[in-house]
């Protein structure tokens, strides 16, 4: 029996029926995406669940803290009858369990109930919150992304090697300070000193431009780093050096060429930053005195508000856990060379399986 005789019976006899590589591929394909929404749902899961358990483990009384009185009952607490009335209301009457489960019904329809500080409801906080939370996230993600290519070409594209190390150094000075430092830092300097922006408040672009700088340094670096470090390894390959023998400069040979591979692993870098928006800019919210989720997020911890604090908790948990289901799909999509874990372990079964037969046959024909 002949190696390709062997291949064949490996692959296609009936005992072992081959399906198409494309078939195969979409299989995998189905498989994972399937396998990622169930990870999703479970994260989403745990996110609903523990946002539950805030308002039953933290000390205190809701009716208590809804009502203005103090654990101890002081302040203008409610008598018992309106009291019991009010916790009927809220359904803090029930079993934990039905509870729970009640909870869960909320989350999944978006209906959080009425604020304990406001009284107003969640869904309104939320509603007014969110844009100027987005508008900042957005911002700083641009930012971020255009001081990264300017860190990383910098890093490569620079005639004189202490030139290219002092671009590595400043993204590496990005990662190392902390954003509540370089929020005091950019206030004390352009608002209080130079007065070119306005140091709080989102009524203005102008008041955009400090915390969105102030988030945007701290991801620029470590973006800067993968992207230098893709650059690197993409000059290095042989394909740059068939352009430069081809008489190609090096700046085309790196925006046409190498840019494109080494953006890819940056690519996972920013869909990160963007599932993150929502939890990530509570310290710069709160410097720059931003009325968006994370300010509201601090304040609804003070006021002990607890249905806020939960729907913060399950709108940050779901936006990360969505745009990072999008981001991975999207990563296989742009990069076919990503395969699942499955399609990797049967690929390299189905490999291993050809190499045994074709031995087996090699053997087979020297006798």
């Amino acid at each position: 029996m002949t190696a390709a005789a062997a291949e064949t019976v490996s692959e296609g006899s009936p005992g072992n029926p081959a399906a198409p590589p494309g078939v195969r591929r979409s299989s995998g394909t189905l498989h994972y995406i399937l396998r990622r929404l169930g990870q999703a749902v479970v994260v989403l899961w745990g996110a609903v669940t523990l946002s539950f358990l805030i308002i039953h483990l933290v000390p205190g009384d809701p009716v208590r803290i809804m009502t203005g009185g103090g654990e101890g009952g002081e302040g203008a607490a409610l008598d018992s009858a309106a009291e019991a009335q009010l916790r009927e209301q809220l359904g803090l009457d029930q079993p934990i369990l039905i509870q729970y489960f009640d909870f869960l019904w909320r989350a999944a329809t978006f209906d959080f109930g009425m604020s304990y500080s406001t009284g107003q409801p969640v869904s309104s906080a939320i509603a007014t919150a969110l844009p100027v939370t987005i508008e900042l996230g957005i911002a700083s993600i641009i930012a971020s992304v255009l001081l990264a290519l300017l860190f990383a070409l910098g890093s490569v594209l620079l005639p004189t090697q202490t030139l290219r190390s002092g671009f590595q150094s400043a993204s590496l000075l990005g990662t190392a300070m902390p954003s509540f430092w370089v929020g005091i830092l950019l206030l004390q300097l352009f608002s209080f000193q130079l007065g070119w922006f306005p140091a709080f408040g989102s009524a203005s672009w102008q008041a955009l431009v400090l915390p969105s700088l102030t988030l945007a340094l701290l991801t620029a670096g470590t973006l800067g780093q993968i992207l230098t470090r893709g650059l690197n390894e993409a000059l290095a390959e042989s394909y740059a050096d068939t352009a430069r023998a081809k008489g190609i400069s090096e700046l085309r040979v790196v925006l046409r060429h190498a840019l494109r591979n080494a953006s890819l692993p940056a690519f996972t870098m920013v869909g990160m930053m963007v599932g993150g928006i929502l939890s990530g800019t509570t310290i710069v919210e709160t410097i720059y005195g931003r009325q968006g989720i994370g300010m509201y997020f601090v304040q609804a911890i003070q006021a002990q508000d607890f249905p806020l604090i939960q729907a913060l908790v399950i709108l940050s948990g779901a936006f990360f856990v969505i745009v990072t289901l999008i981001v991975d799909l999207a990563y296989r999509w742009i990069d076919p060379r990503v395969v699942a874990p499955q399609e990797h372990s049967s690929t390299k079964k189905r490999s291993t399986a050809k190499t045994t037969a074709t031995k087996a046959a090699e053997k087979g024909g020297t006798r």
